[in-house]
């Protein structure tokens, strides 16, 4: 079977159309957990759209050329990929960031809720002596600036991060 440029074409834009539809479907995925229906929906609709043309491009040609069939794969597992890289650029929602310090001051506290940020600290002790916990959230694109912050002050601080999903404000914070 000899590949000619109509096949090539058309293998190319299938290709293109899946990482798209596939990109689409990464955020959608995202945007869904993180309990932002509106967007999940607007991204839902764009991505079956093009779905539908994509399948039945392939359809119609992968009897004849299947090569088409290896285009719609490159392009899914390409998607996929391109999705992730994108979702990490762009950052969506919020995280907890648990800082664990040594220093008992609230230098890292303070410092932290002058470039805005709730923080709520606790005492505790840790396996070589009294530590103080912090807990700060954040959205993901300014967790980099904050730990950048943590670790001018501490440099061997200890962090975890977790995803939240739904977040909702209760009257005023603490």
């Amino acid at each position: 079977m000899l590949v000619n440029s109509i096949v090539l074409t058309t293998g190319l834009l299938i290709f293109i159309a899946r990482v798209i539809d596939v990109t689409l479907g990464t955020m959608r995925t995202i945007s869904t957990i993180q309990g932002k229906t509106h967007l999940a929906f607007l991204l839902g609709l764009s991505e079956i759209s093009i779905w539908v043309f994509i399948i039945s491009a392939v359809l119609k040609n992968i009897s004849e050329n299947p090569v088409i069939g290896f285009f719609y794969a490159l392009g899914f597992a390409t998607g996929n990929a391109v999705g992730i890289i994108l979702e990490r650029k762009i950052a969506f929602g919020h995280v907890n960031l648990r800082i664990i310090t040594t220093q008992n001051d609230n230098t890292l506290a303070s410092k932290v809720r002058m470039l805005g940020y709730p923080v709520t600290s606790f005492r505790g002790e840790g396996r070589s002596g009294p530590v103080t916990e912090l807990y700060i959230l954040c959205s993901r694109r300014d967790l980099k600036r904050i730990l950048s912050l943590a670790r001018d002050i501490e440099p061997d601080i200890f962090f975890v991060t977790e995803p939240v999903g739904v977040m909702r404000k209760v009257g005023s914070r603490p």
